[in-house]
């Protein structure tokens, strides 16, 4: 098998080494290692195509590895069988910007594109793809429709799934679909993608992808709002929404627990506080219309709340250097979390209006079932998705006898709270095989059935990522 993988993909496109593969076998945490025959580095769809058939024929399972940022342990390859280690393709190689259509604001792109450089190709034409993300400099676009990602602009253009205009799959035994017509009517039918987009690779092998992209916003603001809670950031946010909703952009509610430690840890951090406010709001106003004051619209809202006692203390930044500062904070939190603590990282999602409710009872019932760790809060708050962390110092985690037990008990707590609200226990993070029981324990049992035949349909010898969504 090597040896015909090896007379597809050449000397560039196959790694047999275990040194070499080591990076591609766990999870970039350093919390889970699988293992593989071999890494395959196609740098072609068709590639992929005669890797798969050959797959197919020696009967391995393909796991998909993308920028290898996620956060469930999707990308770590773990096999059924002994017998049966199967190879990780990773389409790092696969990095091509296939068409730019300014007119139809559709970008055809490769899945190994990395989202950094897809933001800066799309800078000549004046247009933006606007996902944004702390990992966009390692995360690749194959990965992140396969994982919905989300980021912070969820609240005016939507998670990875409302991106994406069409796509090229390759299928467990070789064949391609491919949807790259990128129409906005096409009325033919089922609409496939959307079965690809969040299956985390368990169905096929993304490819190539047809993005849409947005006009540039040549006209931003930026605040960083010191308030006394939750409910008054609601408030807030829903004031925001009623003065210049097409605005908002972005709107971070984020702890002072989470502040601290980034301030810890990550450098070139600035406060502009005299100290760590309790609860802080970072906002981004934006839009495509340089004639609109954006600035003079946060100084109208923080205004009117800073007299009312609503908003504590607020910044504007008044240039680039000063909105990437209020950035880099935001976007530093996962890096300063791994130096920080055991930090078990929960993300669930919840209406707005109950986001509040959500978290006071979060904080109420782990502070008496764990008191020994520390609450850490980033709320994605324009869309409800909280990232509700649980930080155990590292001495402690290595003292506990059954560090799995622990986390199954915290995970569980959490996210029965979350579904009290009626919320969900993945907002973007997806299932991966960390949170495989849970699909199954909190899932609606008819949609759970629907899925599972979905798979067996797409992938009969369950070979696609076996173990991620399904036990």
């Amino acid at each position: 098998m090597i040896n015909r993988l090896h007379q597809i993909l050449g000397d560039k496109g196959l790694i047999t080494d275990p040194q070499e593969m080591h990076p591609y076998l766990i999870d970039w945490r350093d919390r889970r290692k699988g293992n593989a025959v071999c890494v395959a580095l196609p740098a072609t769809t068709e590639e992929v195509s005669l890797t798969m058939k050959v797959a197919a024929e020696e009967g391995q399972p393909v796991f998909p590895l993308g920028g290898n940022t996620g956060l469930c342990y999707g990308g770590v390859p773990e096999s059924q069988t002994e017998e049966k280690p199967g190879i990780v393709i990773s389409l790092q190689r696969m990095k091509q910007i296939r068409e730019i259509d300014a007119a139809a604001n559709i970008v055809t792109v490769d899945a190994g594109v990395i989202l950094a450089d897809l933001h800066e190709k799309c800078k000549p034409h004046k247009r933006q793809f606007p996902l944004y993300l702390g990992s966009e400099g390692s995360a690749q676009i194959g990965g992140l429709i396969s994982t919905n990602a989300g980021g912070t602009g969820v609240v005016k253009y939507g998670p990875m799934r409302d991106l994406v205009a069409g796509i090229e799959v390759v299928l467990a035994d070789g064949r391609i679909l491919s949807d790259l017509e990128g129409l906005k009517k096409n009325n033919t039918g089922y609409d496939l993608k959307h079965l690809f987009i969040g299956a985390e690779g368990t169905l096929g092998i993304i490819t190539g992808a047809a993005l849409k992209m947005h006009p540039e916003d040549t006209n931003d603001a930026h605040a960083w709002v010191s308030v006394d809670s939750p409910e008054t950031a609601v408030r807030l946010f829903t004031e925001f929404q009623d003065k210049c909703g097409p605005y908002v952009e972005a709107f971070e509610l984020v702890s002072g627990t989470e502040i601290d430690a980034v301030v810890r840890h990550i450098d070139r951090i600035h406060v502009p506080f005299d100290t760590v406010p309790d609860w802080s709001l970072m906002i981004e106003l934006t839009s495509s219309d340089t004639n609109v004051d954006l600035n003079g619209v946060f100084e109208e809202i923080l205004g009117e709340n800073l007299e009312n006692g609503s908003v504590l203390d607020a910044f504007i930044a008044s240039n680039s250097q000063q909105a990437e500062q209020i950035w880099h904070v935001r976007h530093s939190v996962t890096e300063a979390n791994k130096i920080e603590g055991m930090g078990l990282v929960h993300d669930v999602a919840v209406r707005v209006s109950k986001v509040p409710a959500f978290i006071a009872k979060a904080k109420e019932v782990t502070a008496e079932k764990f008191p020994m760790a520390t609450p850490i809060l980033v709320n994605h708050l324009g869309d409800g998705n909280v990232h509700y962390i649980l930080m155990f110092p590292h001495d402690y985690w290595k003292s506990v006898e059954d560090p799995y037990a622990l986390t199954d008990e915290v995970q569980t707590c959490v996210h029965d709270i979350a579904a009290e609200f009626n919320g969900t226990f993945s907002a973007e993070h997806g299932v991966g095989r960390k949170l495989t029981g849970e699909l199954k324990r909190l899932s609606d049992p008819l949609r759970y059935e629907m899925m599972k035949n979905i798979k067996k349909t797409l992938d009969p010898e369950n070979r696609m990522n076996p173990g991620v969504l399904f036990d």
